[in-house]
């Protein structure tokens, strides 16, 4: 009873997520299409239930499974976000799916399969649990960004995120192995013990690192391991996208903490001058790319890619005060991602995308209310006071100045700069532009407050702003 205790105890709330998708897999092979409703409201009572879970179990972290598996500060904290930003994602796409016969169980297990793996790389003590939980991801959202099958769009850009996708994972893989020539361990605590007392110019180790780094670029879509991110976003259900570009980017965040700080932090030397190039080229390449797109979810997976480069000043800034940055970074970009998606979704109707720029125009007109959440939105996505995104992109660069790259900052700064145009551009075409649709905009109750709450949180929460840094503080003090 002991040892069960032990090992399944502090990983409660993986095991219940994945045994309650497979449940709702079975439930829904037996509901009518007007019951489908059973499957969405089960997937939401399964990420409350994981929530509960996990806050109980942070009362006492520790390892499972041979200390393959962590449960710590860190962990918790990215798994209550994951949880709440994927229960947005589900609330916001339910009428899309219905609209597009694609209200069905296999989209909710599929996203519950997804959150599984990003909660494996989150609590990740090993290069194999690690592993495990970002294929596991993966795959889920390869089937999801196919998921409409009579889209010819949908399937080409799922094609080619699977292609790209295992090419990064091939790499990741292969410099994961070389690290274990050097370290002869897959235990990231003992991988940090031995690459300690190696030199740090050691061949291969260097070499396995470059490997590690450009299998992350790929999966962060940094620049130049960027061409799947613009058209797998423009190309997947907006559904789809709307899960894409939030909650995975938080295991992304889990997946660089466990890899290259946990790991492989005394390299840092080495891995700093990569991710500088890296943050550079995203930052420039993906503000400046942007401002010549029409379409709304290219033009913002372009954002997403310069949002990297910022989320990268952070991490390269190898202090406690750079991550505990980063990771501030990154929650806030899922927020603001999530509330810019969740319009095109409550903006679209059967048989109309409203992903273009020009079906944003004189939303105002149409809709005053929706047309201020939005622009709350792209003001905190360009970093406009006084909202978060602001103080967001404020701490990444201070804490680049405080490890004396002033060069850098200054170089964010001024992209940052031309990256507000396409942001304002939006809130120019909703506020100064005579609107070409004139429908009503039909939305559940439940999703105008969900939406509001969503970006309004982006502007009320500035009284909190220092006690949000503070828990950010102590989840990456609390790594274990």
């Amino acid at each position: 009873m002991t040892f069960i205790t032990a090992n399944v105890l502090p990983a409660a709330p993986e095991i219940f997520v994945f045994s309650m998708a497979c449940m709702i897999l079975i439930v829904d092979l037996f509901l009518t299409e007007p019951r489908r409703v059973v499957s969405y409201l089960l997937t939401q009572l399964t990420l409350a239930g994981a929530a509960v879970l996990t806050v109980q179990g942070l009362a006492a972290p520790g390892y499972a499974f041979n200390g393959m598996f962590v449960a710590d500060v860190l962990a918790g904290v990215l798994k209550l976000a994951i949880y709440l930003v994927t229960f947005f994602v589900f609330a916001y796409s339910r009428d899309y799916l219905r609209d597009r016969g694609m209200f069905r169980g296999e989209y909710f297990v599929l996203g519950l399969f997804g959150v599984v793996g990003m909660m494996a790389m989150v609590s990740a003590s090993h290069f194999l649990t690690l592993y495990l939980g970002l294929e596991l991801l993966s795959l889920s959202l390869y089937a999801m960004v196919a998921f409409q099958r009579d889209s010819d769009q949908a399937t080409e850009a799922a094609m080619k995120y699977f292609v790209l996708g295992a090419i990064a994972s091939g790499m990741l893989l292969y410099g994961m192995s070389m690290l274990y020539g050097v370290t002869r361990s897959l235990d990231i605590a003992t991988v940090r013990q031995a690459v300690s007392a190696l030199p740090p110019d050691h061949t291969l180790l260097v070499f396995g690192l470059v490997f590690v780094v450009v299998g992350i670029a790929f999966k962060l879509g940094a620049v130049p391991f960027h061409m799947w991110v613009p058209d797998v976003y423009h190309g997947a259900p907006t559904a789809v996208t709307l899960y894409l570009g939030t909650a995975p980017k938080l295991a992304a965040f889990a997946l660089v903490m466990r890899l290259l700080i946990g790991g492989v932090e005394h390299l840092s030397a080495s891995w700093q001058d990569m991710l500088v190039i890296l943050a550079v080229l995203s930052m420039g390449i993906g503000n400046i790319v942007a401002i010549a797109q029409d379409n709304l979810k290219r033009m913002l997976a372009y954002s997403s890619i310069s949002h990297t480069g910022f989320f990268l000043l952070g991490i390269l800034s190898a202090s406690p005060n750079g991550y505990s940055s980063a990771l501030f970074y990154v929650l806030v970009y899922a927020v603001m991602s999530l509330g810019s998606f969740g319009m095109i979704v409550l903006l679209s109707r059967a048989g109309f995308e409203a992903e273009r720029l020009a079906d944003f125009k004189g939303l105002n007109q149409r809709s005053p209310w929706y047309a201020f959440l939005m622009m709350l939105l792209m003001f905190s996505m360009a970093g406009v006071p006084p909202t978060v995104g602001f103080y967001a992109k404020l701490l990444v660069i201070q804490s680049v100045v405080n490890a004396g790259l002033v060069w850098l900052a200054v170089a964010a700064v001024l992209l940052a700069v031309i990256g507000a145009y396409y942001y304002l551009r939006v809130v120019k075409l909703m506020y100064f532009d005579d609107a070409e649709d004139r429908s009503p905009i039909a939305a559940r109750g439940d999703v105008k407050v969900l939406l509001g709450a969503n970006a309004l949180s982006l502007l009320v929460s500035m009284p909190w702003i220092g006690a949000l840094i503070d828990l950010c503080r102590q989840a990456i003090q609390g790594i274990r």
